[in-house]
C-alpha cells in the first residue's frame, strides 16, 4: 500500500490541551516527574516527555517547551488534560510551582508541507523559534513532508502564508506516520515507555535521575525485560486506540494493542501504530479479532531493534 501523498496546509488542533507550569521550582518539579530532562531545556528547544505511574506505565505523553524564565508549557490531548493535571498536582506539595490549564489561552495549529517548509527555514527538529507574535515548533517529518506547530494566544490570527486548510483527520494520520505515539484515554496505564519506542524517539533520558516509575523503565532498558515494540501498519478499516490485535492462528490472548490510528487521507481504511509482542512480528496479524481485517506492516521512519528483548 503506497504512502506517497501530497499533503500541505494548516489545521487548528482543537484536541490539544496545554498545561502551564510556572514558579521558582517549576523546572525541578517537572524534572522529578517526567521521563525526560526538563531542567536543561532552553527557550529554543522542545522535548518529548512521559508521565508514568509508580509501575512505569505511561499516564500521559507531552511535548514540552519553555517560553522563558520559570515557565514551561506541556501539551497533551485535551481529553487527558484534566485527569493528568489533577494527578501531577498531587505531587507539588510545598514546591513553588503552579500548575494550570492554559488550553483556553493558547491555540495550537499544525502546519505541513510547503507552507511549513517556508516558515521553518533551517530550523532543526524540535527547535523552537519566535515567528512574529507566534511560536514555531518544528516536529519530526511525516510521510515525506515537514511539519510544525504554530502556537499563538487564542484569538490571534496565525500567518501561514495563505496555506490551505487540512482536516484534523489528515493531521492525525501524519502523527501516526511520524512513528511517535501519543497516549490517549484508551491507552492510559497500558505501556512502559519502551513498548511505544519512546526512548528511540528521544522521550526518555536515562541519566536525569528519579521520577515515578524510573526503576521499572531503567530495568526494562538495561536488563532486556521487554518483549514488545510499536510498529506501523495499514489496514482496510480505520483502527482506533485501545483495540486489541490478534494473530490469525491464535484466537486467545491478544498479541498487541493499537496505540494510535487514523484514516488514510487518500483511500479507504487507515494507518495505525500498534504495540505488539516481538514474538508475533511476522505473523498474520488481525485487527479486533483473529478473523478481523488484516494488518499490513510498513517501515517506521526510524530503526526498531526487533531482535532485542525489550516488557510484557
Amino acid at each position: 500500500m503506497p504512502t506517497e501523498i501530497s499533503i500541505g496546509g494548516v489545521c487548528r488542533l482543537a484536541d490539544r490541551g496545554v498545561i502551564r507550569a510556572s514558579g521558582a521550582d517549576a523546572a525541578s518539579f517537572l524534572q522529578s516527574q517526567l521521563t525526560n530532562d526538563v531542567a536543561g531545556l532552553d527557550t529554543g528547544s522542545a522535548r518529548l516527555a512521559g508521565f508514568c505511574s509508580a509501575k512505569g506505565r505511561l499516564q500521559a505523553s507531552f511535548v514540552v517547551w519553555r517560553p522563558g524564565g520559570d515557565e514551561f508549557l506541556l501539551s497533551c490531548p485535551r481529553a487527558l488534560l484534566a485527569a493528568t493535571l489533577k494527578r501531577l498536582s498531587m505531587f507539588v506539595l510545598r514546591a513553588k510551582c503552579k500548575l494550570s490549564d492554559a488550553s483556553d489561552e493558547i491555540a495550537v495549529f499544525g502546519i505541513a508541507g510547503a507552507a511549513a517548509t517556508a516558515m521553518l527555514g533551517d530550523a532543526a527538529i524540535w527547535q523552537v523559534r519566535a515567528h512574529g507574535a507566534t511560536t514555531l515548533l518544528r516536529l519530526p517529518d511525516a510521510a515525506g513532508v515537514q511539519r510544525a506547530w504554530v502556537v499563538a494566544a487564542s484569538g490571534n490570527e496565525v500567518d501561514v502564508a495563505a496555506a490551505p486548510a487540512i482536516t484534523a483527520a489528515t493531521w492525525s494520520w501524519l502523527e501516526v506516520e511520524s512513528g511517535i505515539v501519543t497516549i490517549e484515554p484508551a491507552t492510559v496505564d497500558r505501556f512502559v515507555p519502551q513498548m511505544v519506542n519512546f526512548e528511540l524517539v528521544g522521550g526518555v533520558d536515562f541519566q536525569k535521575g528519579c521520577y515515578p516509575g524510573q526503576e521499572v523503565v531503567a530495568r526494562s532498558q538495561y536488563r532486556g525485560t521487554t518483549k514488545r515494540r510499536t510498529l506501523l501498519f495499514d489496514c482496510e478499516v480505520v483502527p482506533t486506540a485501545g483495540q486489541d490485535v490478534f494473530v490469525r492462528s491464535a484466537a486467545g490472548e491478544p498479541a498487541g494493542t493499537v496505540a494510535n490510528g487514523a484514516p488514510h487521507p487518500a483511500r479507504p481504511g487507515g494507518t495505525a501504530l500498534v504495540e505488539v509482542r516481538l514474538a508475533a512480528v511476522g505473523e498474520d496479524l488481525r485487527l479486533a479479532a483473529a478473523g478481523g481485517p488484516p494488518l499490513h506492516r510498513r517501515e517506521l521512519p526510524y530503526d526498531v531493534p526487533l531482535d532485542a528483548a525489550v516488557t510484557s
